[in-house]
């Protein structure tokens, strides 16, 4: 492919991959506004956006096998836990940002577990396996990612394991 059009479609996937998650964001507060029809809306559109977002995403030949695509996250959370969010945290200290320093605190924690749970998927993969995990609890208010039961508070926030969401 050439590089102009590699580029223009990497573009266009974080494009739509950013639109798919504000209007879903968009939907639940309209939820919570007691407008389900237009959160309804938003979430059709957003599963538009993210069926361009993956149209893009196949067209650049960046959907591997499960352990290609295992070794794709791993990297990603590795790049953000020791160079992104550790140089975005440095901006929002130098700028007294609590709410940002709040949300990278959140992010990084959850993104070191992420990577420690795909690599182990990783090598699992490669020897043509699938993993056996029970269930997968997430923290609804920090991303705090665990096997099985949730913990009773959350270990990164605190919150209660009410907030948790089962997958």
């Amino acid at each position: 492919m050439k590089k102009m059009s590699e580029q223009n479609l990497k573009d266009a996937f974080a494009g739509e991959s950013q639109a798919h998650m504000r209007y879903i964001l968009f939907a639940q507060k309209a939820d919570e506004e007691g407008k389900s029809n237009i959160a309804r809306l938003f979430r059709a559109v957003a599963y538009a956006e993210q069926v361009h977002a993956a149209n893009h995403l196949k067209a650049l030949g960046e959907i591997g096998t499960t352990v290609e695509n295992l070794q794709e996250a791993i990297g990603g959370e590795n790049f953000e836990v020791e160079e992104m969010y550790p140089a975005y945290d440095a901006v929002a200290k130098l700028q007294n940002e609590k709410g940002a320093i709040r949300s990278i605190h959140y992010a990084i924690e959850a993104e070191k577990i992420h990577a420690a749970m795909y690599t182990e998927a990783r090598q699992t993969a490669k020897e043509g396996k699938d993993i056996e995990i029970g269930d997968i609890a997430i923290c609804s208010v920090c991303g705090y990612t665990a096997e099985g039961d949730s913990p009773d508070a959350c270990p990164i926030c605190g919150v209660s394991s009410s907030r948790f969401e089962k997958f």
